[in-house]
């Protein structure tokens, strides 16, 4: 108890303990004497230290020499070198040395360690080291872990898996590959028919070793110059007609070819259960909350293993985000090029071929001086404002505008003569520049695209007269791939497939293409940023954020996205409202482009400037520009085995099995976090139809039993 006339002044005693402790008694203590005895001894020894170390400091953020800090940290570097040159020998020993020092962060710590370092190792005796989990993971327990009820989840659940099997018929159909962990959960979970992952071609074991370099090998001789056009196969005499809406192919015996395609009705059928789907409400929720959980899931997982794949990346010799493969999934050919480059060439053009005849005017010819004569200009004249073509303010919202802005000057000649493939100098200064800027990417080794060069279908040799350009020009590189794009419902669509069959020189163009096997050349879609309900293969539009249904079926066929920001922020979306980060968070095939650096670029290497501001505005760290930079290189057109030099030779295979860390520097932790949460969706989704289903053969097993003995 206590006295209440002592506690009034201040002072007790302590009369009663716990049990099982023995009754201690205290004198009397002035607690405010005492105290405040401490508190000025503290301020006193804290204000003379603040005046010596202010003569010792020329900033508030510096710290003397012998601070723990700064041994803490120089310890933390020391071993991390040796971390970075003892790898190879001790893996899990220095794996666990590393963790246990990313948890010494005081100096009572460093004093500890000190301590046990010193200490005698009869005191520490050696124990075997247990490995510890990969990384952290997230879990989901009970019954409904969707959130929804089970009704509406085997609502939903049906639907999108109805549409998962229309894109694998269509994806089948145009020989392109599905996505296999995708196609392997509806064939074993619904108990479906085989499904054909890829019949485009056979994809064997790769024959690049795992110890290869990681640039594949160049032949020595231009591709070009080893092809006869003397030995060219025989034509077959093949023919197109339209029927019904889809073009037929016939031989020249007028007998059709039976070749495997959907018929207009059944295309109409599924567009409009797409479309249906896309808009119902049910099925819209569950899509969004189900996006809304990956977002979450992604956060939480970079809270925990953020510093666990930082640390990984830094294991591994050599590699980071300059040195791996980066390839521009959606750039145009006519405007690859930035500005200082196209005006530079033109000053020389302008000087080297002044005589030369590039246009013809009313049956009269031009030369290359007199047509800029015509509009009072000179080479001196010419600079970066004069060409007048990035883009700007004006042009938000204003795509005419923005088409103006493909004209030098304002001149439509002029495109007509430097970046055109058909003019009266059959594309020779488009050629040479194409040739400029490919030899910038070869000399940065590590940065590939996709050059898009459009096809009207003015006339029926038009395939012909864009692989002679590209032929005569030479117009070749191992670091660029050139995508052929149509402008559907412009002119005569048999122009477009009736031009391939016809094109002697398209063998040339690409030596892989023969007469006898027309599969090599795949028909993708490019759909615009103002259409946001067209499924396509590789996608550039930015409304898929307002269809969560579509999104959330994007992302399990793990569908391709290649998006501009800085092209999207002058055009009609500013930067900071672009959906890239949280379509990254999610899990969706996301790539950075540069869509026109034409336009919307400064420096020699546009496609840098795209995820250097990226990572500047949106915080992305270096994993995640590597998964990017690797997202780019699977959705790319490039070809298996150069794929494999590049990402490693079993890149095809599913989760961190198919990462090589070396080549691609994403650590196995985020591959395997992405597989992983991939095939818990899946999983989510297939049980529930699969349980639907069971429930049905019970119930009709049940039915047969009770009728059976009436039926007796």
């Amino acid at each position: 108890m206590i006295d209440s006339s002592q506690a009034s002044n201040g002072k007790f005693q302590l009369l009663y303990s716990l049990p099982g402790n023995p009754v201690t008694k205290h004198g009397h203590i002035d607690l405010r004497t005492s105290m405040d005895g401490k508190y000025k001894e503290i301020a006193e020894e804290l204000f003379s230290r603040s005046l010596t170390e202010s003569e010792m400091r020329s900033a508030p953020y510096e710290f003397p020499e012998e601070s723990p800090i700064e041994q803490l940290e120089e310890r933390r570097h020391r071993l991390e070198r040796q971390i970075s040159q003892d790898i190879k020998f001790e893996p899990d020993i220095l794996l666990r040395a590393k963790q246990d020092l990313m948890k010494t962060d005081s100096a009572t710590d460093l004093e500890y360690m000190k301590e046990q370092s010193q200490a005698p190792k009869e005191l520490y005796p050696e124990r075997e080291l247990v490995p510890e989990r990969e990384y952290q993971r997230v879990t989901i327990t009970g019954e409904e872990k969707c959130g929804v009820p089970f009704t509406d989840l085997l609502d939903a659940a049906k639907c999108v898996v109805k549409a998962l099997f229309i894109r694998e018929k269509y994806i089948s159909l145009s020989m392109q590959s599905f996505c296999r962990t995708t196609a392997r959960y509806l064939q074993e979970q619904l108990g479906g028919q085989p499904l054909d992952l890829n019949t485009f071609e056979e994809m064997p074991e790769s024959s690049v070793s795992a110890n290869a370099t990681v640039h594949p090998p160049v032949s020595e001789t231009h591709p070009y110059e080893v092809l006869d056009p003397a030995n060219m196969p025989p034509g077959l005499s093949y023919t197109c007609k339209m029927v019904d809406g889809v073009v037929h192919v016939y031989t020249h015996n007028s007998s059709e070819l039976d070749l495997p395609y959907p018929d207009l009705q059944e295309y109409i059928a599924d567009m409009n259960m797409m479309m249906a789907l896309i808009i119902n409400g049910p099925v819209k929720s569950f899509c969004y909350r189900r996006l809304q959980y990956l977002s979450s899931k992604f956060q939480m997982h970079i809270l925990l293993n953020e510093m666990k794949e930082l640390a990984a990346q830094k294991k591994v010799p050599h590699r980071d985000f300059y040195n791996i493969r980066k390839v521009d999934t959606h750039i145009h050919a006519s405007s690859c090029m930035n500005q200082k480059h196209l005006l530079r060439f033109i000053k020389r053009a302008m000087k080297k071929y002044p005589g030369e005849i590039v246009h013809v005017e009313q049956g009269r010819g031009q030369t290359l001086s007199e047509v800029f004569e015509s509009m009072n200009l000179t080479a001196f004249d010419l600079s970066v404002d004069t060409l007048d073509m990035h883009a700007d303010r004006n042009t938000f919202h204003r795509f005419d505008k923005f088409n103006s802005k493909y004209n030098p000057i304002g001149e439509s000649i002029l495109r007509e003569i430097f970046i055109k493939t058909d003019n009266h100098i059959e594309g020779k200064y488009f050629g040479h520049i194409i040739k400029e800027v490919m030899a910038d990417l070869e000399e940065s080794k590590y940065q590939n695209v996709e050059l898009r060069l459009s096809i009207y279908g003015r006339s029926r040799d038009e395939w012909d007269k864009l692989a002679q350009w590209a032929v005569k020009h030479k117009v070749y590189s191992d670091n660029v791939l050139l995508n052929i794009k149509k402008f559907w419902g412009q002119y005569d669509f048999l122009n477009v497939f009736g031009s391939v069959l016809c094109s002697p020189r398209l063998h040339l163009f690409d030596p892989k293409y023969s007469k006898n096997s027309t599969n090599i050349l795949i028909f993708k879609t490019h759909c615009k940023q103002s259409r946001a309900y067209q499924s396509t293969q590789r996608e550039t539009f930015v409304y898929l954020l307002q269809a969560p249904v579509l999104q959330y079926l994007y992302y399990l066929a793990q569908i391709g996205i290649a998006m501009s920001p800085l092209s999207n922020n002058s055009l009609f979306l500013s930067y900071h409202r672009n959906p890239l980060p949280e379509y990254l968070s999610r899990g969706l095939m996301v790539s950075l482009s540069t869509d026109d650096p034409l336009q919307f670029h400064f420096t020699k290497e546009p496609l840098m400037e795209e995820y250097s501001i990226a990572a500047q505005v949106w915080k992305l760290s270096s994993c995640d520009m590597c998964e990017l930079s690797r997202n780019s290189v699977l959705m790319s057109g490039f070809s298996q085995q150069v794929k494999s030099y590049w990402l490693g030779p079993r890149y095809l295979k599913e989760g961190q099995e198919g990462n090589d860390i070396r080549r691609t520097n994403v650590p196995d932790i985020r591959v395997a976090y992405r597989f992983e949460t991939l095939c818990e969706e899946l999983n989510l989704i297939t049980q529930a139809v699969r349980s639907e289903e069971l429930e049905t053969i019970e119930e009709q097993g049940s039915l047969c039993k009770a009728a059976g003995p009436a039926r007796r």
